[in-house]
């Protein structure tokens, strides 16, 4: 599935509010999970996740670089 910046935009945007929200000492619901305070590290890693993926979507990267090393043998 290919994401577009606004979708992962849209997905910061919403943990984001939940962080807020929590923040005020309420529940928020995304879909059909609700989240509390106590969710307060999943809000954190959600915030962390999406604002890699929008600053990779802006920078024009659509895949993370990877290096692979080989070692050849003789077998």
């Amino acid at each position: 599935m290919a994401l577009t910046l606004v979708q992962a935009q849209a997905h910061l945007d919403a943990w984001l509010a939940a962080d807020l929200a929590c923040a005020a000492g309420q529940s928020y619901t995304i879909g059909s999970r609700s989240l509390t305070r106590a969710d307060g590290k999943l809000i954190a890693t959600n915030i962390e996740k999406w604002q890699a993926k929008v600053d990779q979507l802006a920078a024009g990267r659509t895949a993370a670089v990877r290096t692979t090393r080989i070692i050849p043998r003789d077998l």
